[in-house]
């Protein structure tokens, strides 16, 4: 196959809905032989660009007869990805995917091994802060999730209600996994994990 089918090929592999990056053809053409190729998909309507680098191949829904909104989780593991950053998310975001708001993030927020970073589209931003490797790289994601949860509630609003509410999201395998893993953790979100775990 020539470069340009094996291109073709990949993309047609990716299912709908999914982030597609110039750096995934790294082993078959250049960066820039790459951007170009896109460009020219996304002009035929096959993918769409969200961001420079960043591509997605859009997902149509029969029923709203519409090409659904791109989405920022996916953007954000994408990035990280590219980067081969650890991230979890924070904030809102983990509060969210916890069950413990319904509120809607303004900012989609993850905490990273990498670099402060700054992503937006549309009205869309996703924001990528700073952990220490030892506060993040050798953590699960489940347990970082939580641990950040904790942290964005704070102390005093940690009361039974939240507790019980965390202890119905996991699994006792959730819950070994935890309590192991964020023994290094601040006395007090430790002290709340211990509640939440045993």
């Amino acid at each position: 196959m020539t470069f340009t089918e094996q291109v073709k090929k990949r993309i047609e592999s990716v299912s709908e809905g999914e982030i597609i990056l110039t750096s995934d053809f790294s082993d078959i053409i250049s960066t820039t032989s790459a951007r170009k190729y896109l460009g020219r998909l996304t002009d035929d309507g096959i993918i769409r660009r969200v961001f420079d680098g960043v591509y997605e191949k859009p997902k149509y829904s029969k029923l709203l007869e519409e090409y659904l909104p791109t989405d920022p989780e996916k953007v954000a593991y994408a990035i990280a990805r590219r980067y081969h950053w650890t991230i979890a998310p924070c904030g809102d975001i983990a509060l969210n995917k916890l069950g413990l708001t319904t509120q809607v993030p303004v900012v989609w927020s993850y905490v990273s091994d990498g670099p402060y970073r700054n992503y937006s589209w549309d009205n869309v931003r996703i924001a990528f802060k700073h952990k220490a490797n030892r506060e993040i790289s050798y953590l699960s994601e489940r347990t970082i999730l939580v641990v950040e949860a904790i942290r964005t509630l704070g102390k005093e609003r940690m009361d039974n209600n939240i507790i019980d509410k965390l202890k119905s999201k996991l699994d006792e395998n959730d819950k070994t996994l935890i309590f192991n893993e964020s023994s290094s953790c601040s006395e007090w979100i430790y002290e709340i994990i211990r509640k939440v775990c045993t």
